[in-house]
């Protein structure tokens, strides 16, 4: 009985929100009756269906869904457009600050994505938080607005984020991630590399992703998209790929009834004289790998990687 009484006062000290199985295939708003006859739009549409019911035939094999609790936690990486009543789950290195902006001119913050600097979008706090409203709030919010999400090719992001955070200047992730990752798997580091924490190589940030017993935590930059936005939890109505980024941002904008003039920009956000982290590219960094660490890179996202469809990046995956 105390153990159970315990277990009620953790419960609800965290707030819990009871969020109901949605039983609708698809929650998207309907396409406008000219648009019914637009077979671009019908198959975008007939996409979304198919991405949708992947993602819960993945979560009813995998997930539990008889009791879904949802703590301000599972929330807290969506954020939230009151005009359009859009909510969209922030996954980084998959157009996230280009979401952002576009939410921002939604919102009546800035007339166009353009005017819209870096540290505008990540630091400003213009955005509202889902977790920063009342229990009655986010119940409105989850099951009234449209949720999305954009999601890319785990390996593919995962070398866009080394990229980004440890082959340029950081003030953050090389004295907090390169100094400890260096530090554990390096054999005889130099001084300056462990003062400073630059310089971290592919195969060491490998070593550290794989490690149970890491010596600094996850980040959000290449944590499982499965924990960012909890989808088995959260009934998205709308799932976006970086790799069809244009035609599929634009396509909800439309969906959403957004400015005609808004469209999704293809300016890249930083380095923006760097190409691009390709497939080609991806493969070149996964190449310095062993076959078993590629296999177990592998097994480390494969729930992301069954839950929105993507193939195997390597033939000798199992």
């Amino acid at each position: 009985i105390r153990l159970h009484k315990r277990r009620r006062r953790f419960v609800i000290k965290k707030n819990p929100i009871l969020i109901s199985m949605n039983s609708s295939t698809l929650n998207l708003p309907t396409l406008k009756s000219e648009d019914r006859s637009n077979s671009k739009w019908k198959t975008l549409y007939q996409i979304q269906s198919e991405r949708k019911q992947i993602m819960r035939e993945t979560c009813s094999k995998y997930k539990s869904n008889n009791r879904r609790i949802i703590t301000p936690y599972h929330v807290s990486r969506i954020f939230v457009e009151d005009k359009y009543r859009v909510l969209y789950c922030e996954v980084p290195k998959a157009g996230c600050s280009n979401w952002k902006r576009v939410l921002m001119v939604l919102n009546g913050l800035a007339a166009s994505t353009k005017d819209i600097q870096h540290n505008t979008v990540h630091y400003g706090n213009y955005l509202k938080r889902l977790d920063g409203f009342d229990r009655k709030g986010i119940y409105h919010r989850l099951n009234t607005y449209t949720k999305m999400l954009f999601i890319r090719e785990p390996f593919e992001k995962l070398v866009s984020a080394f990229r980004d955070k440890f082959e340029h200047p950081n003030n953050y992730y090389h004295p907090v991630f390169g100094k400890a990752i260096i530090s554990r798997y390096r054999v005889n580091a130099t001084k300056e590399a462990l003062r400073t924490g630059s310089g971290v190589k592919f195969k060491e940030f490998i070593q550290y992703l794989l490690d149970v017993h890491r010596p600094v935590g996850m980040d959000i930059h290449w944590d499982h998209v499965n924990r960012l936005c909890s989808p088995c939890l959260i009934d998205y109505d709308f799932v976006g790929k970086f790799e069809s980024m244009e035609e599929d941002a634009n396509f909800f904008l439309h969906l959403i009834g957004a400015p005609q003039n808004l469209t999704f920009p293809k300016f890249k956000d930083r380095h923006s004289n760097e190409e691009r982290t390709t497939t080609k590219i991806t493969q070149q960094y996964f190449a310095q790998l062993s076959p078993s660490q590629r296999q177990r890179s592998y097994d480390f996202y494969y729930m992301d990687y069954l839950m929105f469809n993507y193939s195997k990046p390597f033939e000798d995956l199992y």
